[in-house]
């Protein structure tokens, strides 16, 4: 009589178990192309699977739900969905030892579910009690659980091994599950109707990231597993993931920031010094001072701002600022410059002088 009243949704995971450990069990056989993903021919093809059902049943019935529902009425549908997850959110909480945060959801739940109507309006989020996202997968990991390898199911989409494992744990943290067992059959069929309803919520608050994965996705497989994968980690260390060893841009990071700290406030002094006698050109600090004395064969910077060094080396080419004075002694080399604005040119014949 239990097994009659259990939930669709214990339903499809139990189903969802038995077809993966059945494939998976023939897929050891198999050649493996890639170690990092060895269930991949399975996970392409649960996915495929998946992708058929959301064009043919979910996305058609999500989008008539947004059709008919006002924006009012779909925020308190899932604000009231929302709600009754708070319960095991709490209870996760306590699991991974975070006393304070799961004071505070429980305290959300008491606030909306008496103050907000059932969790239909989100009073809590107004004094400052945000909604907190644990689940018992997220509490596996925190005990050190392994994920395993990424693992596709069937009607429940990206997973893996710990996570499918927390699925069971979140079925078990959910009124709805009891109600559904303990209930008669009239509130299985409120419970069944409020599981479509809550499933065809989420979907539909999937329609803009939908868009996002189709455009921005090269190999809308491998764009998903490293979201999934990605998001895993960042909520079971609640926002500090470790870095990870294969991410070039971050060891570049880490590269110039350790190369900037190391040479902070001896650059200058460090490179001119290696530079003596060399034949490179040296990078002068203008703005404090000009050195005395530059190596033979280098091109100083001058900075002309301020005044004309008093000698020039021999092997140097010198900057002359001519917006002041044009030097007295012009060099033998050089030709000389005349100023004749003061003057006008004597344009009368030879013959006449």
């Amino acid at each position: 009589m239990i097994m009659q009243k259990s939930t669709f949704n214990t339903r499809l995971l139990l189903s969802s178990l038995v077809i993966s450990s059945l494939l998976g069990g023939c897929a050891t056989t198999a050649k493996q192309a890639n170690p990092a993903d060895p269930w991949e021919g399975w996970n392409r093809g649960a996915q495929s699977f998946n992708d058929d059902v959301d064009d043919v049943v979910l996305k058609p019935v999500a989008k008539g739900y947004l059709a008919i529902t006002s924006e009012a009425v779909d925020r308190g549908v899932t604000n009231f969905f929302s709600n009754l997850n708070d319960i095991g959110v709490t209870i996760n909480d306590f699991l991974q030892l975070k006393f304070l945060q799961g004071g505070m959801d429980a305290s959300r739940f008491i606030v909306n579910t008496t103050v907000g109507v059932a969790g239909i309006f989100d009073v809590a989020k107004k004094i400052d009690l945000p909604k907190h996202d644990e689940d018992f997968g997220q509490t596996l990991g925190f005990w050190g659980v392994p994920s395993g390898s990424y693992l596709v199911l069937p009607f429940f989409g990206a997973s893996s091994p710990r996570d499918t494992v927390g699925l069971v744990g979140d079925a078990l943290l959910n009124p709805l599950t009891y109600a559904s067992i303990f209930g008669g059959a009239a509130i299985n069929a409120v419970t069944a109707g409020a599981k479509a309803v809550d499933v065809t919520d989420t979907r539909a608050g999937l329609m803009s990231t939908e868009k996002m994965i189709d455009e921005a996705s090269v190999d809308r497989y491998d764009f998903i597993k490293s979201a999934y994968q990605q998001h895993r980690e960042y909520l079971i260390h609640d926002g500090n993931p470790p870095p990870d060893e294969n991410d070039v841009l971050e060891l570049d990071e880490d590269v110039m920031s350790e190369g900037t700290n190391g040479t902070k406030g001896s650059t200058n002094s460090s490179f001119v010094n290696s530079t003596k006698g060399s034949s490179a050109i040296p990078a002068l600090g203008n703005s404090r001072a000009i050195p005395a004395a530059n190596p033979p064969g280098a091109v100083p910077v001058i900075d002309n701002s301020n005044t004309i060094p008093a000698a020039n080396t021999s092997n140097s080419a010198p900057v002359i600022d001519n917006s002041k004075s044009i030097p007295a002694t012009p060099n033998s080399n050089s030709a000389p410059v005349t100023n004749n604005s003061k003057h006008m040119l004597d344009l009368s014949s030879p013959e006449g002088k």
